[in-house]
């Protein structure tokens, strides 16, 4: 049985330190800010200039003023600071960003990322992925295991324009937990009734 959104965003949640800087994407990254332990004290940064960001507000404190990069609005932890870009991109540039959880359109067996173009379609745009797999210290990549032609997103060559080289160190999807590995997929593990076979690796 697949593991559910909030399954995949409480697995990531595990993969951070006491004490870490954690940046979160837009999409199913942002879900993982629900899922933090209070009691290792992360501290969420996002590239609009926020760092303390403590998931989703309640009707009592929303504001229309408080929004992460994807424009989704946020609550903020004690001790949230803000800034302006300029600032938060010399914190990601700067190495001061621990990890960093991106969504994927393909990650290959070298640990290379694809994430911010398909040739001939309309997408969004990189944002600060670019910045994000050089400078964070840890990339986690959160994502549906296959396309919506049910293609698998982990390949052994990837063809699409790429993000970074060699930046990704975990995976985590639907069906399980992988890491790229000796130009392989090391299955670190697998959702409940998923075998490899399912996953289609490469």
């Amino acid at each position: 049985m697949s593991w559910t959104k909030e399954q995949m965003a409480k697995t990531v949640a595990e993969l951070f330190s006491d004490y870490s800087s954690v940046n979160l994407g837009i999409g199913l990254p942002s879900l993982v800010a629900q899922f933090l332990d209070p009691k290792k004290n992360i501290m969420v940064h996002s590239e609009n200039g926020v760092l303390g960001v403590a998931g989703r507000p309640n009707q009592n404190t929303i504001s229309p003023t408080l929004i992460n990069a994807g424009k989704e609005t946020i609550s903020i932890k004690e001790g949230a600071s803000f800034f302006d870009s300029s600032l938060s991109f010399g914190m990601i540039r700067g190495g001061h960003i621990d990890f960093c959880v991106l969504g994927a359109m393909e990650v290959d067996t070298e640990g290379n990322l694809a994430n911010w173009m398909i040739p001939g379609k309309k997408v969004t745009g990189m944002g600060g992925a670019m910045d994000l797999v050089n400078g964070a210290k840890k990339v986690i990549i959160m994502m549906n295991h296959f396309t919506k032609n049910g293609k698998s997103k982990l390949v052994k060559k990837t063809s699409l324009p790429l993000t970074g080289l060699n930046c990704v160190h975990e995976i985590i999807t639907e069906l399980g937990h992988f890491r790229p590995l000796n130009n392989q997929f090391q299955v670190v593990k697998l959702a409940n009734g998923i075998s490899e076979k399912d996953c289609q690796l490469p």
